[in-house]
């Protein structure tokens, strides 16, 4: 048990004066980065999906039709 209060205290001693943490600037900055990303990967995957369900509609109009 002793062991482990010491692994506890030593954590949070190295937490508080080892870490080195961001600015609020730099991760509202990541932030808004990774916002922009996202939306964009989600915009990049609807087109696709939408091309595909257009294609394959038109692929099973042309063969189904018969």
């Amino acid at each position: 048990m002793k062991k482990f209060f010491a692994f506890i205290k030593d954590s949070f001693v190295e937490v508080k004066e080892n870490v080195s943490w961001p600015k609020y600037s730099e991760v509202q900055a990541n932030a808004t980065l990774v916002l922009v990303a996202s939306l964009l990967f989600a915009l990049v995957i609807g087109l696709v999906d939408f091309g595909f369900r257009e294609a394959m509609q038109k692929i099973y109009q042309s063969v189904f039709s018969n």
